[in-house]
């Protein structure tokens, strides 16, 4: 595999260097060029182009673990640490988490809503508990503000809305289209945090009006509301940070790419048992009607 690395990069490096780093002689590297790949060489390269493929189809962002489903799903029979060693030596890597920075979280609670989610971030049904929160996307034209709504059920993005100012029109509007997609037939709780779009008189006259149970975080604590905060870390890190948006329009068009064309249909969640948020909830529509 030493051989098969140097000659894959053997356009970027010198292959003499290569050789000496990875401590084979250049001549075993020419000779072995000579003779006809082995079953078991050409094997991992038809598999590593499949892993390849994987991963940019991911947006670059899998790690072996998800690499390895992938290839499942397509009929390989593979194990993981044969997914991580050909990734290894192709380059391949997933994209990293980022450190929160060190610091108090918590606060004393505020007496606006009760929280009535307490952590618990596993729904039964869909359409029983969503989360919502609010960040922010820097443009060349200044900030956009986004604003998503998560059922817990299957992680998915069922309503979100990105506006040049961060007001309670935002939060409705993402609330808005949560509701309008989903058409919940029971009443929903919805988990905020206590920003001033969730506690203004609109916010709250819109859920008595939707039968909508509001729920709020503590003051200051983020894992209060972990699920919708480990989203903005995934869109962030897989998606934001690798881009550079010149207009606002521009970002609001790569977030609608994000989450309707990857994150919903396409990107497998643990969560899910490895399934993406729709294909979770199509799975589950079916066990449903065969009564399992």
């Amino acid at each position: 595999m030493k051989y098969a690395f140097i000659r894959a990069h053997r356009v970027e490096f010198g292959v003499r260097a290569m050789c000496r780093v990875l401590r084979v002689h250049f001549s075993g590297f020419y000779a072995w060029l000579k003779e006809p790949l082995s079953h078991r060489a050409q094997e991992d390269a038809r598999q590593t182009e499949l892993v390849r493929q994987a991963w940019t189809d991911s947006g670059k962002v899998y790690g072996y673990r998800k690499l390895t489903d992938d290839l499942r799903d397509q009929g390989e029979s593979i194990s993981e640490n044969r997914v991580a060693r050909l990734a290894s030596l192709a380059g391949i890597a997933a994209q990293i988490g980022y450190r929160r920075r060190p610091g108090r979280y918590g606060g004393k609670p505020a007496v606006v809503a009760e929280n009535r989610l307490e952590q618990c971030f596993d729904a039964s049904q869909p359409d029983q508990v969503w989360v919502t929160d609010i960040t922010y996307i820097k443009t060349h034209e200044g900030w956009l503000y986004l604003c998503v709504v998560i059922d817990l059920y299957s992680r998915r993005v069922v309503g979100w809305s990105a506006q040049s100012r961060m007001t309670t029109d935002l939060a409705l509007q993402a609330l808005l289209m949560a509701v309008w997609r989903r058409k919940p037939t029971g009443r929903v709780m919805v988990h905020s945090d206590q920003g001033s779009q969730f506690t203004s008189r609109e916010w709250q006259t819109f859920l008595r009006q939707h039968d909508v149970e509001p729920s709020m975080s503590r003051r200051g604590n983020c894992h209060d509301n972990a699920v919708a905060e480990s989203f903005f870390q995934l869109l962030k890190r897989e998606r934001i940070r690798r881009r550079t948006y010149p207009t606002r329009d521009a970002a609001r068009q790569d977030v609608f790419d994000y989450i309707e064309m990857f994150y919903n249909p396409k990107r497998k969640h643990t969560n899910n048992g490895m399934l993406s948020p729709v294909d979770f909830e199509i799975r589950q529509q079916k066990l449903t009607k065969a009564g399992v």
